[in-house]
């Protein structure tokens, strides 16, 4: 499964689509990689994620828009997370990083 953790440095970004990289997280061979933000577009980066093979992504909160459309791409959704973002795709992969389900209603983070 191949995780992507919305990240400001090491810590998870507070909003996703304002993050500076993507912390890609690959469950099976427990191996992490960072890929830069290539620009927030409304409705561009849930597809340049789901395009990358992504099946979860974490942050810290998103807008709907973007949810509606991981949703649509069977993409796990995981808000309200913060903290190390290598932290937080392991907590995922042990079961222990629930969704706030939080959904942002500004881009003001």
């Amino acid at each position: 499964m191949i995780i992507a953790v919305a990240a400001m440095k090491e810590q998870v970004a507070e909003h996703f689509g304002h993050c500076e990289t993507f912390l890609m997280y690959d469950s099976l061979k427990k191996e992490a990689f960072t890929i830069p933000n290539p620009g927030h577009k409304p409705g561009y980066l849930p597809n340049f994620l789901g395009d990358h093979g992504v099946e979860v992504i974490i942050a810290g909160g998103m807008g709907g828009g973007a949810i509606e459309i991981f949703n649509s791409r069977n993409i796990k959704v995981v808000t309200g997370a913060q903290g190390d973002a290598l932290a937080a795709a392991e907590a995922f992969c042990r079961g222990e990083l629930n969704s706030s389900g939080d959904v942002c209603q500004e881009h003001m983070h």
